[in-house]
């Protein structure tokens, strides 16, 4: 509740000060919205007519008290830049304005503390959202948590603030935050607040002017967990009731040049508000045409879940189906396998006594077959010497047909000497050795024959 007490203290602080700010010489800076007096102002001059006070919205006062405000810091700002042409530092009194409007701005109206155990919301809780949607805020949200000095969640809030600034990119991650507002907005700020209406979208305008000046401050070396700042409205409010002498109306000239350019300025800036808004106007038809679409899709969407529904529900049906079949068929397969289990417990008995039997005929057999091989080893042997013997007698054999062939040839050479002979004697022979001569023949040739 300590934010939202603050956050009423400065409203009503912008409200009463509001007033003053329209009869001074800024007043034509203001909003036609703003300019109604206050009870506490003095009396008006004769010559001027009095605007009767109209009751308004005291949310719709503070956001407009805001915005006023923030005008006037950001285009005091952008002229001390301009006018010195230096960099800004933390020693600059209209920067550190800045930073504690922008607060303001960024705490009016957020949700309170609900409960004991949950959490605050924060304007760190907020900025840490930017990254979700920029993914170059992510640098800066992990810079600031490795701080070490700062301490708490306001203090981070307000170096993000200042990062974002020094790179030219408060305007964008503000932009950001803004088109967001259902997605993000709606959860941290409450009805009216200014994020939610029109001058957050104004706010976000005037920021764009911001990325023209440069500034360079020192975070790591400064506190930045303190309360909320104060604004200084001295700063922007001048004395109405002092003299005028011939050196001020010099300073009034040279101070309405000023506010003629300061005009020609905000006009520009209008332009560039106009052109925002007409692409916020394209933003949102295009959203709505998209929005149309998406619910076209929505109705396709619904009847094919409907579908698919059906089908899940025949699906669920089938299954069910089938998974009575299956249970059916597991159980006959149990009864089957309980018999097959019996069969083969028989058969195994029976397969026992078996393979005992055939084991005691295996070495029955083994022992056969051992006196098998002991007598074929025997025959083996007898054969061996068998064989030896037919091949000594062949030998023997082969020798004698060979003396036979030699004892037929010389047969055959004493037949044929005797033949000789024979011839000779009977060629030579004389008729009365004739007789003789056959019979020592014929006695030869017996001889010969036996």
């Amino acid at each position: 509740m300590a934010t939202t007490s603050e956050s009423q203290a400065t409203t009503a602080e912008v409200t009463t000060t509001t007033a003053t700010l329209v009869d001074g010489e800024d007043a034509e800076e203001l909003p036609d919205a703003s300019r109604q007096e206050d009870v506490t102002t003095p009396a008006a001059p004769e010559n001027r007519v009095t605007t009767p006070y109209v009751k308004r919205n005291p949310s719709a006062i503070e956001r407009a008290n805001l915005l006023i405000v923030c005008k006037l810091v950001v285009k005091e700002v952008i002229g001390s830049s301009l006018k010195h042409g230096r960099m800004l530092d933390d020693e600059h009194a209209p920067l550190q304005q800045f930073f504690v409007v922008l607060e303001h701005v960024l705490r009016h109206r957020i949700k309170p503390k609900k409960g004991i155990l949950r959490d605050r919301r924060e304007v760190w809780s907020l900025l840490e959202q930017v990254e979700r949607y920029v993914p170059d805020a992510v640098d800066i949200t992990t810079s600031v948590k490795e701080m070490p000095h700062i301490k708490s969640n306001v203090g981070r809030g307000r170096a993000w603030l200042r990062l974002a600034l020094m790179q030219k990119r408060l305007a964008d991650y503000f932009r950001v935050l803004i088109d967001k507002k259902e997605e993000v907005l709606g959860e941290f700020y409450e009805a009216g607040s200014v994020m939610l209406e029109d001058e957050g979208e104004e706010i976000a305008g005037l920021l764009v002017g911001l990325n023209v000046i440069d500034c360079n401050m020192a975070i790591k070396d400064k506190d930045l967990d303190q309360p909320l700042g104060v604004i200084d409205f001295s700063l922007y409010l001048q004395d109405r009731i002092k003299i005028q002498s011939p050196e001020d109306e010099s300073q009034g000239q040279a101070k309405m040049a000023a506010i003629l350019d300061q005009k020609n300025y905000l006009e520009e800036l209008n332009r560039h508000l106009n052109a925002t808004v007409t692409n916020l106007q394209q933003k949102l038809e295009t959203v709505q045409t998209a929005n149309t679409l998406m619910k076209e899709d929505l109705a396709i969407s619904k009847n094919s879940i409907l579908e698919l529904q059906q089908q899940t529900t025949q699906l669920r049906a089938d299954k069910d189906k089938l998974m009575n079949d299956f249970q059916k068929q597991i159980e006959t397969a149990k009864v089957d396998l309980d018999t097959e289990r019996e069969t083969y417990e028989t058969s195994r008995t029976g397969l026992d006594s078996m393979y005992q039997d055939m084991q005691k005929k295996l070495q029955e057999e083994t022992r056969l077959r051992l006196d098998v091989e002991k007598e074929m080893e025997l025959q083996i042997g007898m054969k061996q010497e068998v064989e030896m013997a037919m091949r000594l007698l062949e030998k023997d054999i082969h020798e004698k047909q060979d003396s036979i062939v030699i004892l037929r040839k010389q047969l055959d050479d004493i037949k044929a000497i005797n033949l000789e002979m024979y011839n000779k004697l009977k060629v030579g022979g004389a008729n009365s050795r004739g007789r003789s001569s056959l019979e020592v023949g014929g006695t030869f040739l017996g001889g010969g024959v036996h």
